[in-house]
């Protein structure tokens, strides 16, 4: 009852509205530091990787970098028939002259029409770095409107990186409000069911928003180091709102419990630092396995994975401090009220010679549904470990036809205007699909020989089909880099575009440019960005998978002094994310439920995907790896027989693991209805990821695994010796030692 987690429960719990305001403090206080230090955004800089970002560091250096461009497209309004050109050079000329006179614009190229004149387009290249082209795109579109007002029987319309990364911000805006509309709601019924109390259901929900709040600015400061690749908020919603609520139901259920369990015998202070050595024990432990599994993801060496880790290791740290801090003040307050109310409602009753019904305690131990679950696992311990086993390797062998790909720009949702206009855009003009981009470092005098190389590439190029129009030759003012630009009439996921890219890397270059001595290639564009960017992180995904094998070994080994049950860890993560990926295959590289979840397969699952559900579903299982084997390690050390221990260290668990789960459910199935596929992907796979998690490794495999081992479930150490000390939780043996 030393241990750091009673200690600052117990001061909490003496000092609730100290505690209680200092929270308040914290979380102002991160959020003003945040708000102060503003949100550093990741650069184009951040995002190269492979080849293709090689490439794109050479091309910046001759000042050839690729910039926000925007396209006009002017066409006939659908069913009018043919597009009356002279209006549209009309309305092209319009658009050029008010374009040029933004001072967001660059420069405004010739109108261009399309080959069957069903269309003309003008191309605008932006000033500044490529992504910040969303952020001054609206002049653009203001002068857009206004022509399309002044020439009603034309359809102008405008699309490009720029409006589409604006259009995509929006979307998943909109879409994160209508979890919240979700999830939160959600939520709250199921804490209600657990708690049957209004003001206890509200207490889980409270600290997380707060912990979310706080993460929220922690995390902008956090960006100065790590920049924000704009998906940081994302996580700390999606992680904070699940792990925030966990962690309070965890300690809160078991606060009841002890209640219960003393009967009135201890003082609210006494019962919560009871719950703190034990379930705040776990908590401490389930976030700081969180946290470090999340940080393997700075080992991809990526900027958009390092903000993912950054989110999710501030939100759950946030989740544990107020679980520690807050939460047993505000648990010590509503008992004292409780049981003022109690005295003053029994004096009421005695003055009118009546007597108090004894109100009913919240049932411990093993519920009946659990206790159905897990008799014939006790019975027949091998043969339900067989069949799980075999039921989650069969939903994992999807796995083995996975298809990792970067998802295109083509992949996003069609409710973003900007993307109906891409698709009528390259229907007109299909050379602007996809480009290739070779770049040449070179001395200043072999430019000669560098361009007459690259213009012998383009003469090779001419003739296949999978490239077109003329290639466009770039020169810096310094003549040291050299840039060829060839359009690609398919889209970077196509076969086509792919083996071009493969042609040009390993056949073209190397048979003109590559001649040249001295000469650095390299080859960028969408097709090279697209393949190269899954290919980097399938590099990384050994290490990173590597790193957090290591991590939830060391960290079941360290909370329950056995090397048997970091092994029993490793194997049971490794096959919930296994069967979790295979489903998530079934489900979105087919098409037969594109309706029931509303998206368009492309045949592929997103490179980021695996990564993130295998690095945040190992650090989410530990939540009940680490709470389930406390509760039954914790009547192993009281003295009870190893099966014993089990079945009621894991039925006592049950009702808190599955309540959580739920909750854990409800927030990640809430993001598989967004309409951004690779974030609808995260939040199925998640989902899935938890209820298997939670209802069958945790219910079925791992008390069938543990009946089996027995006592080897503690080697080396044994933990039914009465003089050992717990390690995942310090509870004392019986209650009379507190009080």
């Amino acid at each position: 009852m030393t241990n750091l987690p009673v200690r600052m429960a117990r001061w909490s719990a003496g000092h609730p509205w100290r505690a209680m305001t200092g929270w308040l403090v914290f979380v102002v206080l991160c959020l003003g530091v945040g708000i102060a230090a503003g949100t550093n955004q990741a650069t184009t800089e951040d995002y190269r990787v492979g080849e293709a970002g090689r490439a794109e560091a050479i091309a910046a250096e001759g000042g050839l970098q690729q910039r926000p461009v925007e396209r006009v497209l002017i066409s006939a309004p659908a069913g009018t028939g043919r597009l009356d050109l002279a209006a549209a050079d009309a309305a092209a000329k319009d658009i050029a002259a008010r374009m040029g006179k933004l001072p967001e614009v660059r420069s405004v190229a010739a109108p261009v029409r399309a080959a069957d004149d069903s269309a003309v387009r003008v191309d605008i290249t932006m000033n500044g770095p490529e992504l910040d082209g969303k952020k001054h795109v609206d002049p653009l579109l203001a002068q857009t409107a206004a022509v399309q007002k002044a020439n009603p029987g034309l359809r102008v319309e405008e699309t490009g990186s720029p409006s589409i990364s604006k259009g995509v911000e929006k979307l998943r805006g909109d879409d994160l409000s209508r979890t919240e509309v979700i999830a939160l709601p959600v939520t709250l019924i199921t804490l209600l069911l657990v708690f049957s109390s209004l003001v206890m259901a509200l207490v889980p929900l409270l600290l997380a928003l707060t912990s979310i709040a706080a993460a929220v600015g922690l995390s902008m400061v956090a960006s100065h180091v790590f920049p924000d690749a704009g998906v940081g908020t994302n996580v700390i919603l999606l992680i904070g709102l699940a792990v925030g609520v966990d962690y309070t139901l965890f300690y809160l259920k078991r606060e009841r419990e002890e209640r219960a369990r003393a009967g009135g015998r201890l003082t609210p202070q006494a019962v919560v630092e009871l719950a703190a050595a034990t379930s705040g024990r776990a908590v401490v432990l389930s976030g700081l396995a969180v946290a470090i599994s999340s940080a393997t993801l700075f080992l991809a060496d990526d900027v958009i994975f390092s903000s993912i880790a950054v989110g999710a290791i501030v939100v759950t740290l946030v989740a544990v401090i107020s679980s520690l801090t807050v939460l047993p003040a505000l648990l010590a307050k509503l008992a004292q009220r409780a049981e003022r109310r109690a005295v003053r409602k029994a004096e009421r009753a005695a003055a009118r010679g009546k007597s108090v019904k004894p109100k009913k305690q919240p049932r411990t131990g093993t519920g009946r549904v659990t206790a159905a679950v897990l008799r014939p696992v006790a019975k027949h311990p091998v043969a339900a470990l067989t069949v799980t086993v075999v039921a989650m390797l069969a939903l994992a062998a999807p796995v083995l036809g996975m298809k990792l790909t970067d998802m295109g720009r083509e992949t996003h949702s069609r409710s973003i205007t900007a993307m109906q206009t891409f698709d009528r855009l390259n229907a007109a003009f299909p050379e602007l699909k996809s480009m290739h981009q070779v770049v040449v470092r070179a001395d200043a005098d072999r430019s000669p020989e560098v361009t007459a190389a690259l213009r012998d590439l383009a003469k090779e190029v001419e003739g296949d089909p999978r490239m077109t129009g003329t290639p466009q030759l770039s020169v810096s003012p310094d003549k040291r880099i050299s840039m060829l630009q060839i359009q690609v009439p398919y889209y970077v996921h196509t076969e086509q575009a792919q083996s071009s890219l493969a042609d040009i890397r390993d056949t073209y270059v190397p048979a003109t440019v590559g001649k040249v001595a001295g000469a650095e290639t390299a080859v960028t564009g969408d097709v090279a960005r697209y393949t190269d960017y899954p290919t980097h992180q399938e590099e990384k995904l050994p290490l990173i998978i590597g790193a957090l094998l290591l991590v939830t070994f060391v960290m079941t080994v360290w909370a329950f002094r056995s090397l048997v049950l970091g092994l029993v860890g490793i194997l049971l993560n490794l096959l919930s994310a296994a069967a979790s990926l295979g489903v998530l295959v079934l489900v979105f590289q087919h098409t037969w439920a594109q309706g029931l979840l509303d998206f368009t397969s492309t045949g592929t699952i997103g490179s980021r995907v695996p990564l993130f559900l295998f690095v945040i579903l190992f650090g989410l299982s530990m939540d009940y790896q680490v709470f389930v084997i406390s509760r039954v390690r914790e009547a192993a050390l009281n003295g009870t027989p190893t099966r014993k221990a089990v079945l009621d260290g894991i039925g006592s668990s049950a009702g808190v693991v599955t309540s959580a789960a739920v909750v854990m459910v409800t927030v990640f199935a809430s993001f598989a209805a967004l309409h951004l596929i690779e974030m609808k992907q995260i939040g199925f796979s998640l989902a899935v990821a938890v209820l298997l998690d939670a209802f069958v490794i945790r219910m079925l495999i791992l008390p069938a695994l543990m009946l089996l081992l027995g006592e080897a479930n503690w080697w080396p150490s044994r933990a039914v010796r009465r003089s050992a000390t717990p390690a995942a939780d310090t509870a004392p043996r019986t209650l009379e030692n507190v009080s």
